[in-house]
């Protein structure tokens, strides 16, 4: 059964995979910080189709990036566009109903609007799961004697979900081999009950084998620990990473001098 795929980082050769993993978040939260600056239809619908979308297929990771994207956002979308389609305040217009229920055009205006800029979010920091290893993200970040809290906490973002995946998969294995059958989309279903209890039990009892083995490693020592790992960097990628939060810093800054006019 392929219910749940692999989304793990792959090392890859490509130029995106190349880069510094500082690079790469720093154009994460670039297009983000664009995307919301912008209040139009079309500007996060640019970031994602000029910008995002293209770096996937660079990257050589567009199935595993779009697989992402409809197991996350694609809820996130309709959660958004039927609380807010029918239930955002001081809407008027309404152009469907549904028994009590009314559909309002600002609602799904609003709602749209809002899972364009999710979307944008969401694909920047997918990518950036998927063409960076954890160990080397959690490298750069010690070579900039970045905290170590910090840096447990970023690499664990990074990790979770191509390690649920994993656990789920050799779950849904030991199911199988067990005799239950699974088959369409209600066998699916049926197997997600099972499969959630183990799950999250074992998410819980990761947390206690990472803290006893962060412990035995030192984690929280004062003294700055030597890498095994160098990530490479260069000038042109720091003049690029600097670009990057001008870019930012840019597109808050109008606007906020739009609000304020």
């Amino acid at each position: 059964m392929n219910a749940v795929r692999d989304t793990t980082p792959a090392t890859g050769a490509s130029g995106i995979h190349r880069l510094n993993p500082l690079t790469k978040l720093a154009f994460a939260v670039t297009v983000t910080v664009c995307a919301f600056a912008v209040v139009d239809y079309w500007w996060p619908l640019l970031l994602f189709g000029a910008l995002l979308l293209p770096a996937a297929i660079g990257a050589g990771v567009l199935r595993r990036f779009l697989l992402l994207l409809a197991t996350f956002w694609v809820p996130v979308a309709v959660v958004l566009f039927l609380v807010q389609g029918f239930f955002l305040p001081d809407a008027h217009d309404v152009i469907a109903q549904l028994g009590p229920l009314k559909l309002k055009s600002e609602g799904v205006s609003f709602a749209f609007l809002t899972a364009l800029h999710i979307l944008v979010l969401m694909s920047g920091f997918f990518l950036l799961l998927l063409t960076t290893h954890a160990g080397a993200f959690m490298s750069a970040l010690s070579e900039r004697n970045v905290s170590p809290s910090l840096i447990y906490i970023a690499s664990a973002a990074l990790q979770i979900v191509p390690a649920l995946s994993r656990r789920a998969t050799r779950i849904l294995h030991a199911q199988q081999a067990r005799g239950q059958v699974i088959h369409g989309l209600r066998g699916r279903a049926r197997a997600l009950i099972p499969l959630m209890g183990p799950l999250i039990l074992g998410a819980f009892t990761d947390v206690g084998e990472r803290a006893a083995a962060m412990e035995t490693r030192g984690f929280g020592a004062t003294r700055h620990p030597t890498s095994l790992t160098t990530v490479p960097d260069s000038g042109a990628q720091r003049c690029l990473r600097a670009a990057l939060m001008l870019c930012a810093v840019a597109a808050v800054t109008v606007n906020v001098w739009g609000v304020m006019r």
